[in-house]
């Protein structure tokens, strides 16, 4: 049973209204507070900005001198000062892209196109983490979505399934590339090629949507059902080792002893790699298989254009994947050390994080209780009265 509401005189309304109209001469006083900041905030963003590059101007130019000296160096210590400096140099770098994961990015001309000039920087580690985290989620949740649809396909013949499959690829293969610009421009390392290859996915899948039906597509329905089962099941192991590496990176940056763990990532980085491998070159196998049977069908009577378009792209994704997939696995051995600095400027940058936080936090207490004691010392047992909506606010609250 609602209690009804209670009526007050015009007396009480007027006093309600001028104890509001000082508490939003106090909400004005504070935002004119947060906007001063947010313009000293631009300024300093501004600042890191330029000294950022400066940094890195003349770290550049130590280490274009660096390689000149390598070459003429002779004596052991000589060697010995170069290979110091270069391990400094590199850590030197890792502390700057650190810092510079705080700073708003511009946007690439893909999501200008898009989204607009709108800001799409995370400025929040947190927010970034968080982010990254839903990004692979969605891959996962799509991916059990499209093969439960394949399965479907496999069952049944039905034109409206098929397309709304594609069209699902369409949708997917869109967002991605969408979600993953806005990841790099959030400083994720993701290589070019593996953008591309949405792009290029997003064509087939387009193209796929427009293949007329006929006997040529009733050729290659199955084959291409079935290659979305494997990448489908491919995609989710990849998954669980993103989220593993996710886990593991958050771990590493949050402990303090970089040069022992670093060695246990790197051991089930392998580990997780070796087991993928094998999965990742057999969907590459089935992408050229998919070329050569679309180049077959091609030469059909009845072949239309989408076919030789759609074995172009699956000889690219072929070539791309192979390509980059194999170029990798040297890189991650030889990048050891970079990784290692990498971790060490994550976990530099967390503790002064933390301890940023932790002198805000003692500063806030520290005012509260000085505040707290001067009201005391000024008005000893006396307490403000409410008024009667605040008094009827608490009641229904407490009901």
């Amino acid at each position: 049973m609602s209690v009804p509401a209670a009526v007050y005189s015009v007396d009480e309304l007027q006093k309600e209204f001028l104890e509001l109209s000082e508490e939003f001469k106090e909400l004005e006083s504070v935002n004119q507070e947060y906007l001063e900041l947010l313009e000293g905030l631009e300024d300093l963003q501004t600042k890191c900005t330029k000294n950022i590059n400066h940094q890195r101007y003349r770290l550049n130019e130590i280490s274009k001198n660096l390689k000149l000296n390598q070459k003429k160096s002779r004596t052991v210590e000589e060697k010995q000062q170069i290979a110091q400096l270069e391990n400094k140099l590199l850590k030197k770098k890792a502390q700057l892209n650190e810092i510079e994961q705080s700073l708003p990015q511009k946007n690439s001309l893909y999501l200008k196109i898009i989204l607009g000039d709108v800001n799409v920087s995370i400025l929040n580690r947190n927010d970034k983490v968080r982010y990254k985290d839903d990004y692979e989620k969605f891959k996962l949740i799509l991916n059990v979505i499209g093969l439960a649809m394949s399965f479907l396909n496999l069952v049944f013949n039905n034109r409206a399934l098929e397309l709304a499959f594609i069209f699902l690829l369409v949708w997917y293969y869109c967002t991605l590339t969408i979600r993953e610009s806005i990841l790099k421009v959030n400083g994720s390392r993701i290589k070019g090629w593996w953008r591309l290859h949405h792009f290029i996915s997003t064509v087939s899948a387009g193209v796929l949507l427009v293949w007329p039906q006929g006997e040529t597509w009733q050729l290659f329905r199955l084959q291409f059902m079935y290659f979305n089962v494997y990448i489908s099941i491919v995609q989710y192991l990849q998954f669980g080792y993103q989220k593993g590496l996710l886990y593991r990176l958050k771990a590493l940056g949050e402990r303090h002893d970089m040069d022992i763990t670093i060695e246990g990532f790197h051991s089930w980085m392998w580990r997780g790699l070796s087991f993928l491998l094998p999965f990742l070159y057999g969907g590459y196998i089935f992408q050229i298989y998919n070329s050569w049977t679309l180049y077959q069908l091609s030469k059909h009577p009845e072949a239309s254009w989408q076919i030789p378009v759609l074995s172009l792209c699956f000889l690219i994704l072929f070539i791309g994947n192979t390509v980059t997939t194999s170029l990798t696995i040297p890189q991650k051995m030889k990048g050891k050390s970079k990784d290692r600095y990498r971790l060490m400027s994550l976990s530099w940058a967390l503790q002064m994080r933390q301890q940023i936080k932790g002198e805000k936090t003692e500063r806030t207490r520290t005012d509260s209780v000085s505040s707290h004691l001067h009201s005391n010392a000024n008005s000893p047992g006396t307490s403000e009265p409410s008024t009667p909506l605040e008094h009827s606010t608490e009641t229904a609250k407490d009901k």
